[in-house]
């Protein structure tokens, strides 16, 4: 899995729900890669640096590898 496909793909998400404001696009854009991002898909963003993401994306990623 080529991880900057990945952060092209997570910033492109963020991006189209960020007109819900930070906060719910932050949890809009988890929840989305949560669904729909297979296991290996996820992997790879968390373990990739995240300096390509934009903010919410970066959120959102930081978010979902906490746990």
């Amino acid at each position: 899995m080529d991880a900057s496909h990945l952060i092209y793909m997570a910033n492109q998400i963020a991006r189209n729900l960020a007109a819900q404001g930070e906060e719910a696009a932050i949890a809009a854009t988890a929840q989305h890669i949560r669904d729909f991002w297979d296991p290996r898909m996820k992997a790879t963003i968390y373990a990739h640096d995240r300096s390509g993401l934009d903010p919410i994306a970066r959120s959102a990623i930081a978010r979902l590898a906490a746990g």
